[in-house]
């Protein structure tokens, strides 16, 4: 048995649905962003509900529909590509994100703005941006290096781009050092 699951958007989270699984008595096979697999134990609709209880208070949710796990999906590859070091200056996220879900992109990004109010380029510029945020806080990276991790061709285009969102400049927002000013990434 499979579960989507909404608001999943860290490792802190994997975490939390997990132990909220095994206090209930359940040993999942593989819980991780958006996702528990619980192989071939199935949750009768008693621990269903109190699972959806449980989790909702924690601010999850459990997604039916496929409209809504795929909307959830493209939130969750988006998230763990900003998240997540890598090739993220050379992927072209419409590319990305076809070849992830099998599913054309005109279709993706209709689906998503339709349900979200938001475009999905508007939403992982918005993941990026609050990734800067979390770099900047830590002051561990030069804005140069800021930029070249979340795939930004210079500076000033983070920097506009960043101002755009905020409201501030990125080396403004450094010097509050207030965290804040994040907001969780469930709530982008």
């Amino acid at each position: 048995m499979k579960l989507q699951i909404r608001n999943m958007v860290c490792d802190r989270c994997v975490l939390v649905i997990r132990r909220t699984l095994e206090e209930m008595g359940v040993q999942p096979k593989l819980v991780r962003l958006g996702e528990v697999d619980l192989g071939d134990q199935v949750l009768d609709e008693a621990q269903h509900d109190l699972f959806r209880r449980r989790i909702e208070a924690l601010g999850f949710g459990l997604i039916s529909d496929k409209k809504s796990q795929l909307i959830e999906s493209i939130k969750k590859y988006i998230i763990v590509l900003v998240q997540e070091p890598g090739d993220i200056e050379r992927v072209r996220i419409s590319d990305y994100l076809s070849d992830k879900l099998f599913h054309d992109y005109a279709y993706l990004s209709n689906l998503f703005s339709s349900v979200e109010g938001v475009t999905i380029e508007k939403y992982f510029i918005l993941q990026k941006i609050e990734k800067v945020k979390e770099l900047l806080v830590y002051d561990e990276l030069s804005l140069t290096e800021i930029a070249e991790r979340l795939g930004y061709s210079s500076v000033a285009h983070l920097s506009r781009q960043f101002k755009k969102i905020t409201g501030q400049t990125p080396s403004a927002f450094r010097q509050l050092r207030d965290t804040g000013l994040r907001k969780p990434l469930d709530k982008v």
